[in-house]
């Protein structure tokens, strides 16, 4: 299974074009008789950080040590900006232009759709923007000890002199990427990667309608440009790795692409992470494969945590859900451990899941980063329910909890409580439903005793897999 390696003694520097990114979110339920244009009465506004700045919350979003430098403009938005990265835990360097506006992007959203986009920007390459001397001073002072640089280019004019601070990068043997803009790649000659998708190589490195085309043309680019390695994110194909080594690609596994805004930020922060926690190149597109294809679920502009990269690399890793055995469990749990996560623990037959289980596990879920589903086998079912009992398997049972979204690891034991398992794991927090007393839940005493604690939740009235069963019998 892939490793979702502790990026938090990582550090990386942040360079580019930075953003605002507006939302209104209102409902519309009829055309504007001034135009044939829909009417959207806004309700909220929400504010993300874009570009750059979204690349560098992508980074601290993983625990990531940041260092923000760019440009913006001496305006409420730049005040907002500088505020939402300190909030983040992102340590910004930002040059205040006295005559640009800091760039911003209004969308304006609709049921979960996106009307219209709306673009705020003067370019920052023109001669009174900014002092470029200024950035490449904070750019020199913040370089020492980084283990990765990133050049976030979107054409803004913040990076006009990138081939500088490529080469000062170099000079310092920090590996520096460039997410491209343009097609004027000479600029970018000498990155140790560059992150292009698949519409921009083909715009630069000419149409490939091979799999071998597309390695040629590769191979050419990264021959003339100098490059280390050159990553091609492919939309729905995934992505492929081109360096020294063989070609590696890797299949994209989002279950539904949402929204693919931002997903290139996830892409290039999530490869500069892992290659400054000290993975090497496929390793780290792996890793950012992987952060893509749980970012794309998103609506807007998202970033991603170490507990759902974890879930998405154990989701692909197995057939069915989450289950386990009791050895791969405590595996996990350890690793949970050493990433200060907590872990929530629960246990029951749940022989017939019905909506009373759901909001119940959904509750359970919300105490911590991970639920672990502890299920009775089938010969303990029998010892408590009686015999017809259980109705499922204990492989259906597990398969059906293992595919809840709340669930994410199951296992089974066979004792007539679960208190040994319980004292093995040892949660952080350990639920029970119903109307127990929590002095004689199984297992309390040694979750306490590890400092955890102990929840009792109300289950939903009018919901049991006794009584179904039993009117099920009586209606047959």
């Amino acid at each position: 299974m892939l490793s979702v390696p502790s990026f938090t003694q990582a550090r990386v520097l942040v360079v580019g074009d930075i953003m605002l990114d507006r939302y209104w979110h209102g409902d519309t339920g009829r055309i504007s008789p001034e135009a044939p244009v829909p009417v959207v009465r806004i309700g909220r506004e929400e504010r993300r950080l874009g570009g750059a700045a979204n690349v560098a919350l992508n980074l601290a979003s993983v625990g990531v040590q940041v260092t923000l430098l760019g440009i913006v403009g001496d305006d409420e938005a730049g005040r907002q900006v500088e505020q939402m990265l300190e909030q983040a835990g992102v340590q910004a360097q930002l040059l205040r232009s006295p005559s640009h506006p800091t760039i911003a992007k209004l969308r304006v959203i609709s049921r979960n759709q996106q009307l219209i986009r709306l673009d705020f920007e003067q370019r920052f390459d023109t001669q009174d923007a900014f002092d470029e001397s200024a950035l490449t001073r904070l750019f020199d002072t913040a370089l020492p000890g980084q283990g990765a640089v990133i050049c976030s280019d979107y054409g803004k004019g913040s990076l006009a002199g990138v081939q500088d601070l490529l080469r000062r990068a170099r000079e310092a043997g920090v590996p520096a990427l460039v997410d491209p803009k343009g097609d004027d790649w000479d600029r970018y000659r000498g990155a140790a990667l560059i992150t292009p998708n698949l519409s921009e190589f083909e715009a630069v490195a000419g149409a490939a309608d091979s799999e071998q085309a597309l390695r040629d043309n590769a191979a050419a680019l990264r021959e003339r440009l100098t490059l280390d390695a050159l990553l091609v994110t492919r939309s729905e194909q995934g992505m492929t790795l081109f360096s020294e080594d063989p070609p590696a690609h890797f299949p994209a596994f989002a279950k539904e692409v949402f929204d693919v805004t931002g997903a290139g930020d996830t892409v290039i922060a999530l490869f500069a992470a892992a290659l400054a926690a000290g993975q090497d190149r496929r390793a780290a597109a792996g890793l950012a494969n992987l952060a893509a294809g749980v970012v794309v679920a998103k609506l807007g502009t998202a970033t991603v945590s170490p507990p759902e990269m974890r879930r998405a690399a154990r989701q692909r890793h197995h057939a069915i859900g989450g289950v386990m055995s009791e050895d791969d469990l405590l595996a996990l749990r350890e690793e949970a451990r050493e990433h200060g996560e907590r872990v929530v623990m629960t246990n029951g037959c749940f022989d017939l899941l019905h909506p009373g289980h759901l909001r119940y596990l959904e509750a359970a879920r919300e105490r911590g980063d991970w639920l672990i589903v502890a299920v009775n086998d089938d010969a303990s079912v029998t010892r408590l329910k009686g015999e017809g009992r259980p109705v499922n398997d204990l492989a259906s049972r597990m398969e059906m909890l293992g595919g809840l979204t709340a669930v994410d690891w199951v296992v089974a034991f066979s004792e007539d409580t679960p208190e040994r398992l319980i004292c093995r794991v040892q949660p952080d927090v350990l639920v029970k439903g119903g109307d127990y007393d929590p002095e004689t839940i199984a297992g309390a005493d040694c979750v306490r005793a590890a400092g955890g604690r102990v929840e009792v939740l109300d289950f939903v009235e009018g919901h049991s897999s006794t009584r179904i069963i039993e009117r099920m019998r009586r209606d047959s």
